[in-house]
């Protein structure tokens, strides 16, 4: 008779160990028992007796075996993402526990998109930890769907983004940066001595353009459909930020992304923004984080930046 789903969820709280999670990732990882005992530092015969249990416990195969090693079943590529989200949640857990009993204050979480990074961030840690230096911060890279998930997931703390078309439920925005468009170039770049751009030069150009489905690329293509012809695109389109810089300061290239994205590259010479048409404004950016039981450390940090931006 095949296993009902409350069967399987008692057999897993009773008999389930965080061991067991750890050493499923890594065999699928590795596919070798014994690369994943080196690693993980236990014997072959320890990982070995792990599947054989498991494989009882669910009563299906989880790896399929062959000479150089084993492969990962179907029914074992189901469970990949759920024990991945479950060791990510263990770590953070020992990562929280770990920070309050060494600096007593506690930890936030917290995610940010790259304009919030460099808009929000880096004008505020240093003094945020000069002010809190028993509090610790894990900072991750979020964009749009990523926080949404990140904040459904349970994750995060805080998150220093755009204000969002809709907040999630017991969530709340709160404004901290205005924001508009920028259209920029290197500093090496030949309109970058003039700090400004006619028509033509501005068709002529060669631009850089972010992924479909962005704010810049989006703006990027309404100034493109009210051009002459359509604007020249360099090949390669990415969101990664460090090829984005990377293609910026060594390519005589034209984009248009947000101003605080920018802000560090434009305060150190290496990037001009050009005076012309395309500075559209955008949504501002700021926190957002929950109405209701934030953690003392993550009010810290809410109360810090609202009243750095405040002022």
């Amino acid at each position: 008779m095949p296993l009902t789903v409350t069967t399987l969820l008692n057999r897993l709280l009773a008999r389930g160990k965080f061991r067991h999670i750890q050493i499923l990732l890594k065999l699928a990882e590795l596919g070798s028992v014994q690369r994943t005992a080196d690693a993980i530092g236990v014997t072959q015969s320890s990982v070995t007796q792990t599947l054989a249990y498991l494989e009882a416990l669910l009563e299906t195969p989880l790896f399929q075996r062959h000479a150089k090693g084993v492969h990962p079943t179907d029914a074992c590529l189901d469970l990949l993402p759920l024990a991945r989200q479950m060791l990510m949640g263990i770590r953070d857990t020992a990562q929280a526990v770990e920070a309050r009993q060494r600096q007593g204050e506690g930890q936030v979480r917290l995610a940010a998109s790259i304009s919030a990074t460099n808009g929000l961030l880096i004008e505020t840690m240093s003094a945020f930890h000069a002010r809190w230096p028993g509090i610790q911060i894990q900072l991750r890279e979020a964009e749009n769907d990523e926080q949404l998930q990140a904040i459904a997931r349970g994750e995060v703390d805080l998150v220093a983004c755009r204000r969002p078309p809709v907040n999630p439920e017991g969530w709340e925005f709160h404004p901290l940066l205005a924001d508009r468009f920028a259209i920029v170039c290197r500093a090496q770049h030949p309109l970058a001595a003039r700090a400004t751009a006619d028509r033509d030069e501005l068709e002529s150009a060669v631009w850089m353009a972010l992924p479909s489905g962005s704010a810049a690329r989006e703006r990027l293509d309404s100034i493109s459909a009210r051009c002459r012809a359509p604007l020249k695109m360099h090949p390669l389109v990415t969101r990664t930020s460090t090829m984005l810089w990377w293609l910026l300061l060594n390519h005589d290239l034209l984009t248009v992304l947000p101003l605080t994205m920018l802000m560090p590259l434009i305060r150190t010479g290496q990037i001009v923004e050009l005076d012309v048409a395309g500075t559209a404004p955008m949504e501002p950016l700021g926190l957002l984080q929950p109405a209701q039981r934030l953690a003392p450390a993550a009010q810290q940090l809410s109360g810090f930046m609202r009243a750095h931006f405040s002022a």
